[in-house]
């Protein structure tokens, strides 16, 4: 069968962008940058057949002149004539994402739709629309095989548990997998990255020296802070793979920049260290980035020194708090003293540090100056500020329900305040780009 696999482009809603000082735009996100390793991992399951990925990203980053995301589709459904046709979703890509399968079904509505990612994980009601045929939530790599078997061979998906359907039977879900998988264990998938090799050089992240790659060494996170989607994904549940499946990756990666793609790298600390052991025994030479919690550092100042030495050149950690009690709060089980010892630390070991703080909609002009005169006593390398959002999913987002003004999943990325604010809108945005300017003055990540 002919499968297109589809990443969707990012939303443009970002008002702290928008609303920002000239001087502070260089340093906000205007993209997110990076190849989409899920899609690699759906096209490794159904290899067998004549798959296609398609990184519209990397499409608009590649040239910006490319044609409106319809005509592109109408594009590719008319080079690839495709039998089925698949996106990833997350929250704030999801009107896109439909679009594109309205698209698809405009074209030739026998083209099976399927949908999956992060959104149709935690809210596959969601896609309930005509222009979709399928839903796989979860990590559906296999069930997505057994869908493209059964459609093969002219049966019905109606007989392939653990998706969301829609046919005659209206939208409703086929019953629970009678199978359990561990995608980064025996059920692992070894990503093909040559499928992304047109878009190689979008993935350079600001002045890098060259594209950086994904890899995942666990999926899933043992903590549960309130605003995060990605333990609620995994229903509290965290994967590792093994030392000798990262080692045949990173040895098969021509990248020489690896970001490891982790929700929290470093977790089980003896394999980390035994893992990075290997990496010096075999030789492999290149720079990672990891996403390290501070208080993580703090308890191993050791294993940070060593996996400098080995490689490790930027990590990225969630400060989101200087206040204890915000922390209590987002349920982050770490105390703000962590973070002055972890700037040290990873300083210290020549690592450039990225530390990200999360603004309440609630924060005044003299919680705002409180944060900037924290921010500006403890400088890292690139900080980041964005806005404590209630995605869909999550435990803040039960909380907050009620308090929601905007409804527009286009402004679910953190650059937008779908909450009413304490400050006049405009101030609070004004506010929100001018923290962006506090950082230690380089701009390397």
């Amino acid at each position: 069968m002919k499968i297109l696999l589809i990443n969707p482009p990012r939303s443009p809603e970002n008002m702290i962008l928008a609303s920002a000082p000239e001087e502070a735009q260089y340093f906000i996100h205007k993209k997110l940058i990076g190849p989409p390793l899920g899609l690699l991992t759906i096209a490794a399951a159904v290899k067998d057949h004549d798959v296609t990925v398609f990184d519209t990203k990397g499409e608009y980053d590649l040239n910006p002149d490319a044609p409106p995301l319809e005509k592109m589709v109408e594009d590719l459904l008319e080079k690839h004539r495709p039998d089925v046709v698949g996106v990833t979703t997350i929250t704030s890509e999801l009107y896109a994402s439909l679009d594109i399968l309205r698209t698809v079904k405009k074209f030739d509505p026998s083209i099976y739709t399927v949908a999956g990612g992060v959104h149709a994980t935690l809210i596959p009601q969601d896609f309930d629309d005509p222009a979709v045929d399928i839903v796989c939530p979860g990590h559906s790599a296999f069930v997505f095989r057994e869908v493209i078997r059964a459609l093969e061979t002219g049966q019905s998906p109606e007989q392939v548990k653990g998706i969301w359907l829609n046919n005659e039977k209206a939208y409703h879900f086929t019953g629970s997998l009678p199978h359990v998988y561990d995608p980064a264990g025996e059920h692992f998938l070894m990503p093909d990255r040559s499928h992304l090799e047109r878009w190689r050089q979008t993935y350079i992240v600001g002045k890098s020296p060259g594209p950086t790659t994904y890899l995942f060494s666990s999926l899933g996170c043992p903590y549960s802070c309130s605003f995060c989607s990605i333990w609620k994904e995994h229903k509290g549940k965290y994967f590792q793979r093994s030392i000798e499946s990262l080692i045949e990756e990173l040895k098969l990666i021509d990248y020489d920049i690896v970001r490891f793609a982790d929700a929290n790298t470093v977790v089980n600390i003896g394999f980390m260290d035994k893992l990075f052991d290997r990496i010096q025994e075999e030789g492999i030479r290149k720079e990672y980035i990891m996403d390290i919690r501070a208080d993580t550092a703090v308890n191993h100042p050791e294993l940070i020194e060593k996996l400098a030495k080995a490689g490790l050149k930027v990590v990225i950690t969630g400060f989101e708090s200087f206040r204890d009690e915000e922390l209590e709060l987002y349920n982050k089980k770490s105390e703000a003293k962590m973070i002055h010892k972890a700037i040290d630390i990873f300083h210290d070991n020549g690592i450039l540090l990225r530390g990200n703080y999360v603004v309440p909609p609630v924060y005044d002009e003299d919680d705002f100056k409180a944060l900037a005169e924290y921010a500006h006593s403890h400088r890292v390398t690139y900080a980041g500020y964005t806005i404590l959002t209630p995605m869909p999913g999550t435990v803040y987002y039960r909380q907050m329900k009620d308090r929601i003004i905007d409804h527009d999943y286009n402004k679910y990325n953190f650059f937008n305040s779908v909450m009413e604010t304490k400050l006049p809108v405009e101030r609070f945005y004004e506010n929100m780009g001018k923290l962006w300017l506090i950082k230690k003055g380089t701009d390397v990540i």
